[in-house]
């Protein structure tokens, strides 16, 4: 898989285009995550391209990672333009969800849709983990990856999602979350215009339900789709549902 450099750094991506006529989608990870937040039956989409992007600082991109939401947003600009991609489908888990939101608030032309998965138009974060992700790293970690799944997740699973916690730096998780808690950009939901779906995951104790909610009332058009018996982790909880929804969406709209 390739290291694509932008003006912004180096930036590792799996790329799983097949056909030029299918529309390229860009997939953003969450806070401490990485491409692997995102399943195979996601990758296999096949009304799109799917390209998937460690953020700096996350699984195989270096750097410091960033301190903003906006930030991380400009390098997601640096990569379409060293990708020659005008616009592309976004979707956004968590964190991520936050950086396909501010794009189609400040970088219209560059995005064609959103799907935001597990996220909210504002994002607090408890202080608490804020200072324990680096404090007390694996303690912290392992009770993240506890709320992340829904109650009957496995074992294997929650451990799978600490690991992949456990391998970035601290401070970038750090910086992640103080992004995340100073993200808000509930006043501005009308303003999106693109065609927007948003998958909640019942369970959800990380990103609650009415955040969800919040974003379907505020975005004009947009569709809810509810995963029940999913937690935050809904689409490797789910990911044959979590396909299904956004292929008939995507076919429904004809994006």
């Amino acid at each position: 898989m390739p290291q694509i450099k932008t003006v912004r750094g180096s930036l590792w991506i799996a790329d799983h285009r097949r056909r030029a006529e299918s529309p390229a989608a860009l997939f953003i990870h969450g806070a401490g995550g990485s491409h692997r937040s995102f399943p195979a039956a996601l990758r296999q989409l096949r009304s799109i391209s799917p390209i998937l992007v460690d953020l700096p600082g996350h699984g195989s991109s270096a750097g410091p990672g960033r301190g903003s939401i906006a930030d991380y947003a400009l390098d997601i600009v640096a990569l379409l333009d060293a990708l020659a991609i005008d616009s592309a489908i976004l979707l956004g888990h968590s964190m991520g969800g936050a950086i396909a939101q501010w794009l189609a608030l400040e970088h219209a032309e560059r995005v064609s849709a959103i799907m935001l998965a597990g996220t909210g138009a504002r994002l607090p974060v408890n202080p608490a983990l804020i200072s324990g992700i680096v404090e007390d790293p694996r303690t912290t970690i392992g009770q993240l990856a506890r709320w992340m799944w829904a109650r009957q997740a496995s074992p294997e699973s929650k451990r799978q999602s600490a690991d992949i916690m456990l391998a970035t730096d601290p401070a970038v998780i750090q910086s992640d979350f103080i992004a995340c808690d100073n993200f808000d950009v509930s006043r501005r939901l009308a303003e999106i215009a693109v065609p927007t779906l948003i998958l909640a995951g019942e369970q959800d104790r990380m990103t609650p339900l009415a955040l969800s909610r919040d974003l379907s009332r505020g975005i004009k058009g947009s569709e809810l789709a509810l995963l029940a018996n999913a937690g935050h982790m809904m689409l490797l909880e789910q990911p044959a549902r979590s396909a299904e929804v956004i292929e008939q969406w995507l076919n429904r709209r004809r994006i």
